[in-house]
């Protein structure tokens, strides 16, 4: 009985470490996204064409249609769109002020669980 004790312990303790794994990878997903709405409100602010962001989006799809081994593809997906969005000539164009007090301000867009 001990022995089935100490087995069941090191199971939950493996499951432990399994969901805190994922609670990071979660973490940074989360944080991926909300800098890629950011950069989407700045687009939108500046009024971008539906065909720019439309060209955008399709660049980075393209880009990631075949995942890469070892790394998670919804982060790989964000974090292409993201470098896609911040090589766009409008946020390129946009003066350092008005950059910094967009990311300033306080993100409507953060959503409470």
């Amino acid at each position: 009985e001990l022995q089935q004790k100490v087995e069941e312990t090191e199971l939950l303790k493996m499951e432990l470490q399994m969901l805190e794994t994922e609670r990071v990878r979660l973490s940074l997903v989360e944080e991926k996204l909300m800098d890629v709405l950011q950069l989407l409100q700045q687009l939108r602010d500046l009024n971008i064409s539906k065909r720019a962001l439309g060209k955008i989006l399709l660049s980075t799809l393209e880009s990631c249609c075949d995942p890469q081994p070892g790394k998670a593809h919804p982060f790989e997906v964000l974090d292409t769109l993201y470098h896609e969005l911040t090589a766009c000539e409008l946020l390129q164009s946009q003066p350092l002020e008005k950059a910094q007090s967009h990311q300033s301000l306080a993100n409507p867009l953060v959503i409470s669980c």
